[in-house]
């Protein structure tokens, strides 16, 4: 997972994580790989469309993409970038980042001298490099960053959001996909989420996605410690700012969540409203699809640390973004364990609620 979310991507630029899911995938012969014409990953079995015809399609998706900048030009030694995604201004004044070179893994120090916040579709910055580099037009730029690791149980990494939940997302089907009935088990994979959903909402209306999927997002999502912990297991995401997702396919999620860590006393799970951010499961849902969320509660959201602070006025600096290797073992376990169980006969929230309250009697007084 630490390698995946160490590489550069940006929306719209998501090259480097694309050739690492092909290369999971080409190593699995069992397994096939197609881009839609939105350029997002579709990995499935071979008989996905015929395991399809018995049971409803099942996607687990997430998004390729993280926020980063993209060079629009290079003269001498001066670069114009533009940022795609979401990040405060403050964090940009004399910020260090690094530009990685046409053609080459290598990164190039340089430094932020200029802000235009208010461009459009993105911010866009002006940055000084330190000294000759293979920069140019497409560039992926990003936060000049710590080395990253796992220290004291948490991962750090660049872009933990979204690429530790396409990591979790492969884990998770190495299992799935060896699995005799789990044909109909297949993994969504969508570019240029962080500038508005762009390669979900061209699955949905393209046609990539069939009408009676179920659709299980991943995200990795600001953790609030007094509300969704960082190292308390992985969440079931009932909801966002813009709206609740599918309820009956979020609580046949929640429920085998549940029952499983009645089983599995080692496992834990958090149910939660989380209320920041939109995600990719009400841009599903908007389009008539079944979809449900489950996010890794993320520290340093967005790269941006001690985000309350900098609002105030204090000193804003770009940092790893992590999570905890346990939530994210918790949420490739859960992940197994929904795939099997989603299809089993389940009485419908009504019966549920009437077999909880069969036999009680109520007064009602006035």
């Amino acid at each position: 997972m630490l390698k995946a979310a160490s590489l550069p991507t940006a929306a719209g630029r998501e090259e480097a994580v694309v050739r690492f899911v092909e290369a999971w995938a080409a190593g699995r012969p069992g397994l096939k790989v197609r881009r839609d014409r939105c350029g997002n990953l579709l990995v499935s079995r071979k008989d996905f469309r015929g395991a399809c015809r018995r049971r409803a399609p099942l996607f687990i998706t997430a998004h390729l993409d993280h926020p980063a900048f993209v060079v629009l030009s290079v003269k001498g030694r001066t670069a114009e970038l533009e940022f795609r995604g979401g990040v405060h201004d403050a964090y940009f004044r004399g910020a260090e980042i690094e530009i990685f070179g046409k053609g080459t893994a290598r990164s190039f120090p340089a430094r932020i001298t200029a802000l235009d916040a208010k461009a459009k579709p993105f911010k866009t910055a002006k940055a000084r490099l330190e000294g000759p580099a293979p920069a140019a037009a497409g560039c992926i730029g990003r936060w000049k960053l710590p080395r990253p690791g796992i220290r004291k149980g948490l991962i750090h990494a660049p872009a933990c959001d979204d690429v530790a939940s396409v990591a979790a997302a492969l884990l998770a089907y190495e299992d799935i996909s060896g699995e005799r009935d789990l044909g109909h088990a297949a993994l969504l994979f969508t570019r240029a989420e962080e500038v508005g959903f762009i390669g979900a909402i061209g699955a949905a209306r393209g046609g990539t996605i069939p009408k009676n999927a179920r659709l299980v997002c991943l995200e990795c999502s600001r953790s609030f410690p007094h509300d969704s912990p960082i190292g308390a297991g992985p969440i079931v995401r009932v909801g966002d700012r813009m709206s609740v997702f599918t309820p009956e396919l979020t609580n046949l999620v929640s429920d085998i969540a549940a029952e499983h860590a009645k089983r599995v006393p080692a496992f834990k799970f958090q149910r939660k409203l989380m209320p920041g951010g939109v995600c990719e499961a009400t841009a599903f849902a908007s389009y008539g699809f079944s979809s449900a969320c489950l996010c890794l509660p993320l520290g340093n959201y967005h790269n941006m640390e001690d985000i309350e602070g900098a609002l105030d006025g204090g000193r804003a600096r770009a940092g790893l973004e992590f999570v905890s290797a346990s939530d994210l073992h918790g949420l490739v376990e859960l992940l197994g364990v929904m795939a099997r169980r989603l299809d089993e006969r389940r009485p419908s929230a009504r019966q549920a609620m009437e077999q909880r309250w069969s036999g009680r009697s109520f007064v009602l007084e006035g």
